[in-house]
């Protein structure tokens, strides 16, 4: 077994504490009234990843097919998917956002990336966001394979 530093495991400890926070805050700042958690992050899935099937969808978001297929038509009964023949197997659909769909995923989107710039720019200095940067940079090597 490889020893461990008790430097990197409390940067893994703090980094993830830290992501944890941060990601649910910048969930919080675009959160749609009318969309349960589910539902908004089913829609969020669809967007980023284009049409797909319920059972990719639940498979992807580690939920039941049942509990997609709910989620699913509350979505469509607010007009945000539509639903089509695959034209693979017809005996499938593919959920796709509707462009009310799109629109509510991009200003999410957008509202999430106005919240964290103006965050950093009122809360951190300019030599404090470039130590940022320069972080940011050495924990990309992380999301590398």
């Amino acid at each position: 077994m490889v020893h461990i530093s008790g430097s990197a495991a409390r940067a893994a400890r703090e980094l993830r504490v830290v992501f944890s926070r941060l990601r649910r805050r910048i969930r919080e700042v675009a959160r749609d009234a009318d969309l349960t958690p589910p539902q908004e992050s089913a829609l969020s899935l669809v967007g980023k990843h284009g049409a797909a099937t319920a059972s990719a969808l639940a498979a992807a978001e580690g939920v039941r097919p049942q509990s997609m297929a709910a989620t699913l038509a509350a979505l469509d009964q607010q007009g945000l998917i539509r639903r089509a023949p695959d034209p693979d197997d017809g005996r499938r659909q593919l959920v796709t956002l509707t462009e009310a769909g799109r629109a509510r995923v991009e200003g999410n989107r957008q509202l999430r990336e106005e919240w964290l710039a103006r965050a950093f720019q009122d809360r951190f200095t300019e030599e404090e966001r470039e130590t940022v940067l320069t972080a940011l940079e050495l924990l990309e090597r992380l999301s590398r394979p």
